[in-house]
């Protein structure tokens, strides 16, 4: 259960239009769209709703998904995985177990040492250079 709890409103008034797509209603980004894809700088990614750290630059890597991938999560209680069936997939979506936002997905074809590709969408994320 989310800390974070706001109205439809409240999101609306501290998310963009397309923030509030995808992190309210599941939305995604076009793939290679993102500001994140390509970027290779150190610091932390961290939730564009709630500032919650997220994911690591030390995890992220070059999966050529389109959106930005991760190998792991900073800590596994700071996401929440459930099934997804939407589209006609099954996949796991990622969420942000502080407010609940929509990350993105994860899958099971990233590389070691988890084996797992944490899709994430770009304007999901904030992030914190170090």
């Amino acid at each position: 259960m989310p800390l974070i709890k706001k109205s439809d409103k409240e999101w609306k008034k501290i998310l963009t239009t397309e923030q509030y797509h995808i992190l309210r209603e599941k939305g995604t980004e076009p793939a290679f769209s993102g500001q994140y894809v390509h970027t290779n700088d150190k610091g932390m990614y961290v939730c564009a709703a709630c500032s919650e750290e997220l994911f690591s630059s030390d995890t992220k890597f070059a999966s050529e998904c389109g959106w930005p991938s991760f190998y792991d999560a900073v800590d596994k209680k700071k996401i929440i995985l459930q099934p997804d069936i939407s589209h006609g997939m099954n996949r796991i979506e990622v969420l942000c177990a502080n407010c609940g936002s929509h990350l993105g997905h994860v899958f099971d074809d990233g590389p070691e040492p988890t084996g797992k590709r944490y899709c994430i969408n770009s304007l999901a994320l904030n992030f914190k250079k170090k």
